[in-house]
């Protein structure tokens, strides 16, 4: 096994866990790109959206139900992004589903 986020969720790696239930984590990222920057994981290894699907649909579910209510506990009732990178050419680092929740400030209008 290589996914660095299937050992996160199997707990061979250490993480800053902000949340966990039987389908998701969330965490910290360790290279944050603005004052909050959390990451959520399936602990199903999905290998990006495009592998989306009836049978795993209700863990994206889980997931925005689940970043809706922890926004308020990092102060981001004004705003914040929600992230997914899918292929190489999108800039999917790791081939696994997460979500990157990004605020805590002003954010940049454009894409970088």
């Amino acid at each position: 096994m290589d996914c660095i986020f299937c050992k996160i969720s199997k707990k061979l790696i250490e993480t800053e866990l902000i949340y966990e239930d039987e389908y998701i984590m969330g965490f910290k990222d360790i290279r944050p790109q603005a004052k909050v920057h959390l990451v959520f994981i399936s602990k199903e290894h999905i290998e990006s959206a495009d592998h989306i699907n009836l049978e795993n649909s209700h863990i994206v579910g889980r997931m925005f139900q689940v970043i809706a209510k922890i926004s308020s506990h990092y102060n981001l009732q004004r705003g914040y992004r929600i992230i997914t990178n899918i292929g190489e050419d999108g800039g999917q680092e790791i081939r696994h589903f997460h979500l990157h929740i990004i605020g805590g400030e002003p954010l940049k209008k454009e894409i970088n």
